[in-house]
């Protein structure tokens, strides 16, 4: 394991830094400028099995190239329409962005009732039906965006490179990206994970109601980037930042990375305040996730060298500030 924390001096792996030493510098923070993006597409999966719709958001980028595919999922009370940072800044840098939206612990749950009902309404979300139905969501879309690729004249015609699919998601969303992507049961099954999913990108993740962390992530193979801070608490569920770290612990090693974000709340993540939170978001936050995860979706949806060598170096201490945590194994 290699743990680069800034509050000590860093050794860096020999010859990781000097073999790309003449290359030119990997700047994951670069985009094109917003401007040159097309305006995302709202669309609609329709899931005729469960007679169930899923709206999506979808951010293209300009070049009009086949682009691989990340799939965002909100967290608890969130729509397809939140964390846009995320979409300009990966569309900007080549990739499709799908943000999900998921019925029954999406904004729909709490946005019409009064302030005192809502956190209540939350709770009651959170529960084994609304969990089954975002798991069953992702492969519903990933099916229609594939129909929607080879659609001739559809909008996405030709736009999307079926083989290069990624999944992010904070908190519910984590929970969701968790359970199809590697995830096993208590009794070590694995019935949702969808093999179509090359990489994960985890914000807040939880460990398993039901059983414990070995088992539950003790067999992922793909690619995970666990993202956390360490005030990042909810006041839905039982998680602490103690036990998200837990699940970064119970990754076998290979191709697993973790970010803990130092005084990183729960609204570290995304774009508009939490209930319960202590103090406005620090604005380098959201620089040290997009450039993290970004480097991280280069680097395993793209083969690319150069961010993956970027990653695994003293190089993410440009965006590091005093406190965060980066390390992997």
């Amino acid at each position: 394991m290699v743990l680069l924390r800034l509050l000590v001096p860093i050794v860096c792996l020999g010859g990781v830094a000097m073999a790309h030493a003449a290359d030119p510098p990997y700047d994951p923070l670069a985009v094109e400028p917003p401007a040159s993006l097309p305006a995302p597409l709202d669309l609609e999966v329709m899931d005729d099995s469960r007679d169930r719709k899923i709206p999506v958001r979808v951010w293209l980028p300009s070049d009009g190239r086949r682009a691989p595919v990340i799939v965002f999922s909100h967290g608890l009370g969130g729509a397809r329409d939140g964390n846009a940072y995320l979409g300009r800044h990966w569309s900007g840098r080549g990739f499709c962005v799908v943000f999900l939206q998921h019925a029954g612990s999406d904004e729909a749950v709490w946005r019409d009732l009064p302030f005192p009902e809502r956190l209540p309404a939350l709770r009651k979300a959170v529960n084994l039906s609304t969990t089954l139905d975002r798991y069953r969501d992702v492969p519903a879309v990933l099916d229609r965006l594939a129909a929607w690729n080879d659609e001739a004249g559809g909008p996405l015609e030709g736009r999307l490179d079926p083989d290069r699919i990624g999944i992010a998601g904070h908190s519910f969303g984590a929970v969701t990206a968790q359970g199809v992507c590697g995830q096993r049961t208590a009794d070590g099954r694995t019935p949702f994970t969808d093999r179509r999913i090359g990489a994960a990108l985890l914000m807040s993740p939880s460990l398993p109601r039901i059983g414990d962390g070995t088992t539950a992530f003790g067999g992922v193979t793909v690619p995970w980037m666990i993202m956390t801070g360490t005030e990042d608490d909810s006041p839905v569920g039982n998680a602490t930042p103690e036990s998200r770290r837990e699940v970064f612990a119970s990754l076998p090693a290979g191709e697993k990375y973790e970010l803990v974000l130092f005084q990183g709340e729960h609204q570290a993540f995304g774009d508009r305040v939490l209930p319960g939170s202590k103090r406005p978001r620090d604005p380098n936050h959201h620089r040290v996730v997009l450039a993290l995860s970004t480097a991280f979706f280069e680097a395993f949806l793209r083969g690319d060298a150069a961010a993956l060598a970027w990653l695994e170096s003293d190089a993410p201490r440009s965006v590091l500030a005093e406190g965060d945590l980066w390390q992997w194994k």
